[in-house]
């Protein structure tokens, strides 16, 4: 083989046979050439595009969106403070801070902020999880949990969940060791929206040397926490999103409860101003709006009722959405299927150990979930 090196401004090529290489691809971390590319959900506009509908005719219920939009009273407060965008916000966003914790009963002291949940967890991966540490991981759930401690070096462990998608945790626990760093609880579950049982939870936090995340993104939807739980051991931490409930996907807020020792050490390494002005008033007034909140939940509890009209396996859930197994069928033929309707759910095989045949199907308004329901029956028909 013969290598021809070329020097060129910037940077240098190494031309082979195989080939034009950057030789500064090399100068990539080893733990990004092992990562898995996160897959979200797909987009009214991509949909739009490809499928050539009126966007207007699209409805999404792919990533567990609040069907009933935003709080009224976080877009007023977004409007009121639009002016204000050129200041940066509080560094430590206290108005926001000081919201949660009225809203969660939890001293403000012990709550942290992030932009979304996954700017929290990226934060907690910067604390305890490094090169040749590992995180246990429940499958299927949320792939996030996987990216953000395989980019930062650490070691996924997989525990897969039984066909009812709950977690043994002596097989758990049995693959604690002393490499075991942090441990990764979704309750609700996504995607398959059961939750765990707080014996469970305090089980295997009293059992571990490691710290043990619960990820609450949907316990409104559930009212099952343990956010009270924080307060009794220390190595127990709460997450929690503004995504979901309260309509503010699109702002990003997410955050987290800590034991005392942990908050000042978070706030060390956290990216600073991480939730921007806007999100931090808007997150304000969407928590005091309890009669939005009290409709969004409503509407939850009417749409998994609705959907159990759906000609396929449709798991219980206790969160927003609604696990489907559409088998003999597989998930990419059932959502192309809606897809080509106007229609986005969830295909479900980017989850790991979740298989090809579950589709996520995020609850909508009435009208939007007749939609589903009627593209299904015309699918298994």
């Amino acid at each position: 083989m013969i290598t021809l090196i070329c020097f060129v401004p910037h940077y240098i090529l190494s031309i082979t046979k195989g080939g034009v290489i950057l030789i500064y691809y090399k100068l990539l971390r080893e733990s990004v050439h092992k990562t898995r590319e996160y897959v979200p959900g797909k987009s009214i506009e991509e949909i739009a595009k490809k499928y050539n509908i009126d966007p207007e005719k699209i409805i999404k219920l792919g990533s567990n969106e609040n069907a009933l939009g935003a709080s009224p009273k976080a877009i007023k407060a977004i409007i009121e403070n639009a002016k204000e965008i050129y200041r940066y916000p509080s560094a430590d966003a206290t108005e926001l801070r000081d919201a949660i914790s009225e809203y969660v009963k939890y001293p403000r002291d012990n709550i942290v902020v992030g932009a979304g949940m996954d700017g929290v967890l990226d934060t907690l991966m910067r604390l305890f999880v490094g090169i040749g540490e590992e995180a246990i991981i429940p499958t299927p759930t949320f792939s996030y949990y996987e990216f953000t401690v395989n980019v930062h070096g650490g070691t996924p462990i997989f525990i897969r969940r039984d066909e009812n998608f709950n977690i043994d945790v002596d097989k758990l626990l049995n693959r604690v060791n002393k490499k075991t760093k942090f441990i990764f609880l979704c309750s609700p579950n996504n995607p398959s929206g059961n939750t765990m049982s707080e014996e469970d939870i305090i089980k295997i936090v009293e059992s571990v040397n490691a710290i043990v995340l619960v990820d609450e993104a949907y316990v409104e939807f559930a009212n099952k926490s343990v956010v009270h739980l924080v307060k009794e051991y220390e190595n127990l931490v709460v997450t929690r999103t503004l995504s979901k409930l309260f309509g503010l996907a699109g702002f990003r807020v997410g955050y987290g409860i800590l034991p005392d020792w942990m908050v000042s050490e978070y706030l060390r390494v956290t990216t600073p101003f991480s939730v921007t002005r806007l999100a931090v008033v808007a997150g304000v007034a969407a928590l005091k709006d309890k009669e939005f909140i009290k409709k969004s939940i409503e509407n939850a509890k009417i749409g998994r009722e609705m959907l159990k009209k759906i000609p396929f396996k449709a798991y219980q859930s206790k969160a927003n959405f609604v696990l489907v197994d559409v088998s003999p069928y597989t998930a990419k033929e059932v959502t192309e299927s809606l897809l080509q309707k106007g229609i986005i759910v969830r295909d479900c095989t980017s989850f790991r150990d979740a298989g090809d045949s579950l589709i996520r199907v995020t609850i909508g308004t009435p009208e939007q979930n007749e939609r589903v329901i009627e593209g299904l029956f015309r699918f298994k028909v």
